[in-house]
């Protein structure tokens, strides 16, 4: 072969057909980029997300493992009560929130059972309003100041429960993070008397 030859074989990309590609890929490239930083842009911050909801679980649990009882749970009588009537004193069959009864979860009379955590609510935007979660000593934990948490607690039907009996409980939290993240968490209590006391 001659040289001649060996010129014609070695024929590679012109300048011009590099810098097309090179004008290609970066407009793809541009155009993933962007996607990313939208998605980025309008997803809720996954640490936020997971506060919200160790929040809204702890939350949940405080409430759900609080006594459900016929009678008030100081009542002599609410360990062994199948029924209103062996108590003298009730708790409302009804959840009426415990502020109704003047009792709080930070301060004697304390809430003492799952009805009175009804309208109970911590942060900012509730009443009293406070800024951020607190623990169950109204001690103010560091680093949530950002959120708020309201629990609601609502008469429900459960299986072979009837709504209107009083006998099962729904229990509904919402916590509220920054960049309006919301978690809503719900459970449910029965009553099973007697010895309903945990």
């Amino acid at each position: 072969m001659s040289i001649r030859d060996r010129r014609t074989v070695q024929a590679g990309v012109s300048l011009v057909e590099l810098i097309v590609f090179i004008v290609i890929v970066s407009i793809a490239v541009a155009g993933v980029l962007v996607a990313l930083d939208r998605s980025a842009r309008n997803s809720a911050d996954p640490l936020i997300i997971k506060q919200a909801l160790a929040i809204a679980e702890a939350v949940l649990d405080e409430v759900e493992l609080a006594p459900f009882t016929y009678c008030d749970p100081d009542d002599p009588n609410a360990r062994t009560a199948a029924g209103t009537g062996s108590c003298t004193t009730t708790e409302p069959i009804v959840p009426t929130g415990g502020a109704a009864q003047g009792e709080s979860r930070y301060s004697v009379p304390l809430f003492d059972n799952v009805a009175d955590y009804n309208g109970f609510c911590m942060g900012t935007g509730c009443s009293p309003s406070v800024a951020g979660i607190r623990d169950i000593t109204n001690t103010a934990i560091g680093g949530l100041n950002a959120y708020s948490a309201s629990v609601a607690v609502a008469a429900a039907a459960l299986g072979s429960i009837a709504a209107g009996s009083g006998d099962a409980l729904r229990i509904t939290v919402t916590v509220t993070g920054p960049a309006n993240t919301v978690v809503v968490l719900s459970g449910y209590r029965t009553r099973y008397a007697p010895n309903a006391i945990p």
